[in-house]
């Protein structure tokens, strides 16, 4: 199956918490962060999903807020550290294309943001990315 979402991230189950209608899904991605995933009940029972599954948990670039450190204070669960590889500026809108620890993400960021922050091919930066927006797919 193809798809549109950029952001495909490899990993390994290492932890399922599930409720009567809402599971989270702990998934140490293949460059050792950990993502965390809010997904159906009925998706964890259908997809197979336990410890120890391989899963793709995708994102969609629109998904994807920067941060230019580290932020405290928030129910972001999932600040994945990386690098600013490549910047493709519209007028209104601007694609970051980040390289983490073992694969790249892709945020989709307003240009007055990247112009706010400062932003710039090299730049150290924190993916921001909400527990619900990230889909699991398995293998």
């Amino acid at each position: 199956m193809s798809l549109s979402i950029r952001n495909q991230l490899r990993g390994t189950v290492t932890s399922v918490t599930s409720g009567e209608a809402m599971a989270t899904v702990r998934v140490r991605l293949d460059g050792g962060e950990d993502i965390t995933a809010a997904v159906t009940a009925d998706s964890v029972r259908e997809l197979g999903i336990a410890e120890g599954s391989a899963v793709r948990a995708l994102v969609k670039s629109t998904e994807v807020a920067v941060a230019t450190g580290p932020v405290e204070g928030v129910s972001i669960r999932n600040q994945i550290p990386g690098k600013i590889m490549a910047i493709a500026m519209g007028v209104a809108m601007a694609s970051l294309r980040l390289e983490v620890e073992g694969g790249e993400l892709t945020a989709a960021i307003t240009k007055e943001a990247v112009d706010e922050l400062g932003l710039f091919v090299g730049s150290s930066v924190i993916a921001l990315i909400k527990s619900t927006e990230v889909a699991l797919a398995t293998d």
